[in-house]
């Protein structure tokens, strides 16, 4: 059933205060299990938050919900199957693990004791990412209210995985055995945020991530600069001279092929990424640096969101005491990341970094390069319907204007994107001084009920204006 525009505001955001107090107590319950996956003593503390969920999301309302086994820390699939069997379906992707967090760290005052300062919640998990995951719970319960439906207008499943903090290892492998299962006619990432509270904004991608570490090797053994200096190759000398060439005078990668099938920027979201209120000071004070640098042509915005990378992790080789050694070194190494946008292939990307960098070296010098598992980029169009009611709904609830963001880093939801072949779509709250991974993490309560809000007003958006291939 429907409601005038207003009515249905009011009804939503009665049923979300009467339920606050409750929400937030759950909520605490739910932070004060350290589910640190990076840690194994805290194995079973992840083990016993996935339960929690999947006990919550039973009580919330989902006939079912499952906890799923991994070789490492076990994930939750929750499903609400809407009455409508032609409406679409929706998978919410989050994490239910957390960054590890002591009193010592900085903390002022127990990081899995949440506590609430001027009305900020503050434990570790509270903006990353169980405060953004909880907060669909409520955001059902009140779209049922508010329509009086008894499921959702849309086929609304979860997956909120237990590794995400430790690289997601076993995520993909989870994925393509639960294809079926998990088949959506689109994502909702809930592990991202906004702007800032005063400007409400949508992610549209998520940069991809391909590292390696190249180790060079020359003489057997370190020997004696000079008996041997200026007649054999130094594998230091070329690791330097190797880093030297990852870059023109232009900044851009000089590994041929890097580019290979990105897809540019538009003049439009170069637009709109510039109405953004962008402090480049600002933001030089957060990034604790000096100057701005980055490839020739494009904004410290684009640079970070749209833009493919080449950096150095780090580099030795060689004598690294006190004083002198005069030696040639035996090896040296170097570790490399690359940021890949949407269009790039990591594999191709691996090979041309092997091409490229065999290509650099002189002879008698041998190279090792071993890579990690990629993760792909992904990327949703401005005008994706789906997209456009993650904008209404989040518009409807903080009533203004929404604008679009890129996140730099990367995640799990590429794997998503390209196992189910749906469009993801990003849906957060949380802001930059949340603190994630950092000491006295905190979510913004208002902004926690304005997510709450926005996922109470999206599932009806998305069954009257969206029809799924």
């Amino acid at each position: 059933m429907s409601h005038p525009v207003d009515s249905a505001v009011s009804a939503v955001r009665t049923y979300i205060e009467q339920h606050r107090a409750a929400f937030l107590d759950d909520l605490a319950g739910w932070l004060r299990i350290p589910s640190v996956s990076a840690q194994p003593d805290h194995a079973p503390d992840v083990r016993r938050s996935a339960d929690w969920l999947a006990a919550k999301l039973k009580e919330t309302g989902f006939p079912v919900t499952e906890v799923w086994q991994t070789p490492g820390a076990p994930a939750v699939y929750a499903e609400w199957p809407a009455d409508d069997p032609g409406a679409p379906t929706v998978l919410v992707y989050g994490h239910h693990d957390v960054q590890p967090a002591a009193v010592e760290d900085g903390w002022d005052s127990d990081p899995f004791e949440p506590v609430v300062r001027e009305n900020r919640l503050y434990a570790r998990g509270a903006a990353d990412d169980k405060g953004q995951v909880f907060f669909h719970t409520l955001g059902v319960r009140a779209h049922l209210a508010a329509t009086g439906r008894t499921a959702p207008a849309v086929t609304l499943k979860l997956l909120i995985e237990g590794e995400e903090e430790s690289s997601s290892p076993n995520f993909r492998a989870l994925v393509e055995e639960h294809t079926e299962r998990l088949a959506a006619d689109a994502v909702i990432v809930s592990d991202t945020g906004m702007w800032s509270a005063d400007t409400p904004t949508v992610c549209t991608g998520m940069r991809g991530l391909a590292e390696c570490e190249i180790r060079l090797f020359g003489p057997d053994q370190d020997i004696h600069s000079g008996s041997f200096g200026g007649a054999v190759p130094n594998p230091a000398t070329a690791v330097a001279r190797l880093v030297a060439a990852l870059h023109d005078e232009h900044a851009r990668v000089a590994v041929p092929g890097f580019y290979d099938g990105i897809v540019e920027l538009t003049d439009r979201e170069r637009e709109l990424f510039a109405e953004l209120p962008f402090d480049e000071d600002q933001w030089l004070r957060t990034a604790r640096s000096h100057a701005p640098h980055g490839e020739a042509g494009h904004t410290t915005l684009e640079r970070v969101w749209a833009r493919p990378t080449a950096e150095v992790n780090g580099i030795g080789g060689g004598y690294q005491g006190p004083g002198s050694k005069t030696i040639i070194p035996s090896s040296a190494f170097v570790k490399l990341s690359f940021r890949l946008v949407a269009g790039q292939d990591p594999d191709h990307v691996e090979k041309a970094v092997r091409a490229w960098a065999a290509e650099q070296l002189p002879a008698g010098i041998r190279s090792e390069i071993a890579f990690s598992p990629a993760t792909r980029p992904c990327l949703t169009p401005l005008d994706h319907p789906a997209l456009q009611s993650v904008v209404r709904a989040m518009g409807r609830a903080f009533e203004q204007p929404v604008r679009f963001t890129r996140e730099g880093g990367s995640g799990p939801a590429a794997d998503l994107q390209e196992v189910l072949g749906a469009p993801v779509l990003f849906l957060g709250i949380s802001v930059p001084s949340d603190g994630w991974h950092a000491p006295n993490e905190k979510v913004e309560l208002d902004l926690l009920l304005k997510g709450v809000e926005t996922s109470a007003y999206l599932w009806g958006d998305l069954a009257d204006t969206w029809h799924a291939p």
